[in-house]
Order: C-alpha cells, then sequence, then structure tokens
C-alpha cells in the first residue's frame, strides 16, 4: 500500500512554543516520515508520510500541539511523498 502523503500549515501562536520538537516527538512516535519547520509568516508547516491512519492522527493532533500552543487553524494540502527517510526540523523557509 502506498503511503499517504499530507502537508499542513499551522497558524496561531506555534511559533516558540516547541511546537517543532513536540511534532517531530509525535510523527517518530507514529513512524512517519516527512519534515517540519516554522515559516517566516508566524505559522509552522508540515510534511506528514506513512500510513494513512498515523498521518490523519497526527493531523488532528495539531489542531492542539504542545501545552504552550493556541493553534487557530491547521490547512490542509495534498502532499506527494518527498523520499524522505525520517521526520526532521527543516530550516525556516
Amino acid at each position: 500500500m502506498p503511503a499517504a502523503a499530507l502537508r499542513l500549515v499551522i497558524t496561531g501562536r506555534v511559533q516558540g512554543v516547541g511546537f517543532r520538537a513536540w511534532a517531530r516527538r509525535e510523527a517518530r512516535r507514529r513512524r512517519l516520515r516527512g519534515w517540519v519547520r516554522n515559516r517566516f509568516d508566524g505559522s509552522v508547516e508540515a510534511l506528514l508520510i506513512g500510513a494513512a491512519e498515523a498521518v490523519e492522527a497526527l493531523a488532528e493532533d495539531c489542531r492542539r500541539g504542545p501545552s504552550l500552543a493556541r493553534v487557530a487553524a491547521v490547512n490542509r494540502f495534498a502532499a506527494e511523498d518527498d523520499g524522505s527517510t525520517d521526520f526532521d526540523e527543516r530550516a525556516t523557509a
């Protein structure tokens, strides 16, 4: 079965609250591949790749995020598997 891929853009108070580290931990716990990064506009972007159920579960959990985050919205976009072999934090873009 091919891996599911989903790109998220999370807005609200999501930078400076440990969101990327939280997302990396949660993604690795669910055996997902992909990445997470801050964006210059103050949002956080993530690419989730893996079993559809695990991708969906993390996308849903991103509506809350870590305890200090205050998520306003999670925007979802269709994505392609970019060949990531792990789940990492990337530089701000």
